[in-house]
């Protein structure tokens, strides 16, 4: 086979015209390799031309921080190799390659190739787009984006974020009966030199009791120390797998304000972690910040807290950390300071007097909250008797109306749409609320429908959740048969927003001062809206836009690839999304907005952002065929 007819069966070569095919077979270079060995380091060696593989082959891959080869991809006759390289890394080898023995490489000096690029439009945004498709590759767009990240960054990462349970953080569970006197059990942990015991009731763990719960409800309440453990123990036993990673322990035990967990295996107790041994062995880590969030004691403490968390953002993103895990420490951050405040508020204006849940709403019940944040939250009390409404309905106002002002002093500013617990209409008794999703449901108008989308984002921050699992419940039913005109309405109301793609496929942008600027919290709503609308057809009550698409790949209403896809796009635009605010804050001094700069914006980063709408694109098309047919015909 001659160079050119060779040409005319690569990929994007078979784009050019016959005239410039046989400038380039003239000014071909021929690489020869004996020997099976590395020729490029990711991120190091410099790449002086595109390979154009002829015979043999290369082994594409990515060494992660323990040396391991990942993203493994085998390049054959006709591959290429080097084009993302010279295009957008700044003439750095994006991955690792080894060549196999006895390969020829024709190669495209790098000039050539980019003269290419800026002549024949087809040829380059060829190379773009099977670029873009592999940035929706959640390990390939890890492992391109890392590079960037230092070593001891890198190891960072691993420490806090990769790193699972081991039996070396585990201790044996010391347990006691039921009717065990509190001072035996005192003697017992002291003995043991441990601060928790576990009351076991036949093969169960039915409760503990801590050195803190002695002092309290034993010398505080200044009961009798051989009062049984049974009456002062705590119940509430959480578990968790030893295939968990640490940072989910220590998330698991921040948000139930616990301080222990069993271990399982297989299905059997193996052992309990503590919080405070979990943190004293990640002594730099992020989580040590939430531990201190938590002795936080005044507003000024928390309100100087939050203004902290930017830079606690910034600093895991740029280490590699998911935006997913940062999303989930921003959420945990702001749980635990609202339940602070409702603490206070509490304190300040004595005990309830019904039982009640406050919760949010919106990104913060979706766990996906920006550092761009209002107050979006209500409150669910219990059904009183007649002669009890008022009184109740009015603490309950003056409640919210405190936590509200709080949480302003903080940086959780108010809702300029009035969806808050101090607005009246979004304070209401459990039988008011479910009245109102009754109606929104069976007249599913604009408004109904964006309220009911709304609050279906909703999750229990404060209060007891017997009522939260009530209104789901009633929800459920309520989805059993609302009719296609319902989630109609839904869809159309999710369609409202379009990825700001052009004619020409490029990103349209409007202006802001002197800057080209796109709008990234709507490039990103329609993947929320239309997986919550696949959600609720499929009565999925998770309120993650990540979790609720693994329950629809798991129930095989979306394939492994549209899962990949859509978990990659939306993620992806989350990390830009919080890395820009974060450093509007920290560096422009500025209050943070959802305008990205387009000339703030990588050559990487414009390729993948192009893909990524395609993909929102497609989606939407396709959630027209599947929701809107019925609704027009």
């Amino acid at each position: 086979m001659n160079r050119i007819e060779f040409l005319k069966n690569t990929t994007p070569f078979d784009t050019l015209p016959e005239e410039v095919l046989e400038r380039v077979a003239n000014e071909l270079q021929e690489v020869n390799f004996k020997d099976k060995g590395i020729i490029y380091q990711q991120h190091n060696t410099k790449i002086t031309g595109l390979d154009l593989i002829y015979e043999g082959g290369y082994m594409a891959f990515f060494f992660d921080s323990h040396g391991v080869k990942q993203h493994k991809q085998k390049l054959r006759k006709n591959d290429t190799y080097g084009a993302f390289s010279i295009l957008l890394n700044k003439g750095k080898s994006i991955n690792t390659v080894e060549v196999k023995e006895k390969t020829k490489v024709l190669k495209v000096a790098a000039p050539l190739f980019k003269e290419l690029c800026n002549t024949h439009e087809e040829f380059y945004q060829k190379f773009l787009s099977v670029f873009g498709k592999e940035m929706l590759d959640e390990k390939y767009a890890h492992y391109v984006i890392k590079q960037e990240a230092r070593v001891e960054d890198a190891i960072t990462y691993d420490r806090y974020f990769n790193s699972r349970l081991e039996p070396s953080v585990m201790r044996y569970i010391s347990s006691c009966s039921p009717d065990t006197p509190a001072y035996e059990a005192a003697a017992m942990m002291e003995e043991e030199k441990i601060s928790c015991i576990f009351i076991q009731d036949k093969d169960s763990y039915i409760g503990y009791v801590t050195d803190i719960i002695l002092r309290n409800k034993i010398i505080a309440d200044r009961r009798d120390s051989d009062t049984p453990v049974k009456d002062i123990m705590e119940t509430d036993i959480y578990s968790i797998t030893m295939e968990s990673y640490i940072y989910e322990a220590i998330l698991l035990m921040f948000k139930h304000k616990i301080r222990y967990l069993l271990v399982e295996e297989n299905g059997e107790t193996k052992g309990v972690i503590s919080r405070n041994k979990l943190l004293a062995d990640q002594a730099q880590s992020p989580f040590i910040f939430l531990q201190s969030v938590r002795q936080a004691i005044s507003v000024e403490e928390l309100e100087h807290k939050w203004s902290e968390v930017p830079e606690l953002a910034y600093n895991l993103l740029t280490r590699g950390v998911k935006s997913e895990l940062v999303n989930e420490v921003i959420s945990n951050i702001s749980d635990t300071i609202d339940q602070k405040v409702i603490d206070g508020v509490i304190e300040e204006m004595g005990p309830p007097p019904a039982k009640f849940v406050y919760m949010c709403l919106g990104s913060e019940g979706r766990k996906e909250q920006t550092l761009k944040t209002d107050q979006d939250n209500a409150i669910i009390y219990e059904d009183k008797a007649n002669e009890f409404r008022e009184l109740t309905r009015e603490y309950f106002l003056t409640f919210a109306d405190k936590v509200s002002e709080r949480l302003n002093t903080i940086g959780f500013t108010y809702c300029s749409g009035g969806l808050m617990a101090k607005n009246p209409r979004w304070t209401h008794s459990l039988s008011h609320w479910k009245r109102n999703y009754d109606k929104w449901i069976e007249e599913p108008n604009p408004e109904a429908v964006m309220n009911f989308s709304t609050f279906f984002d909703c999750r229990l921050i404060y209060g007891d959740e017997e009522l939260i699992a009530q209104l789901q419940g009633h929800i459920l039913k309520k989805l059993h048969d609302p009719g296609e005109y319902f989630f109609a309405q839904l869809a159309n109301n999710a369609l409202q927003y379009e990825p700001p793609l052009s004619f020409f496929r490029g990103i349209k942008t409007i202006s802001k001062g002197e800057k080209k600027v796109f709008n990234i919290k709507r490039a990103m709503t329609p993947l929320v809206d239309l997986v919550r609308v696949y959600a609720l057809r499929y009565k999925i009550l998770k309120t993650n836009t990540g979790e609720r698409l693994q329950s629809l790949m798991d129930e095989r209403v979306f394939s492994e690839k549209d899962y990949h896809e859509l978990m990659q796009s939306y993620y992806y635009l989350m990390g830009m999304r919080l890395k820009n605010q974060a450093h509007q804050i920290m560096y422009d001094k500025e209050s943070p907005d959802n305008f990205i700069s387009m000339d703030s914006l990588t050559k990487i980063e414009i390729v993948t952002l192009k893909e990524i709408f395609k993909v929102i694109e497609n989606f939407q098309q396709r959630i027209k065929i599947v929701f809107l047919k019925k609704l027009f015909g």
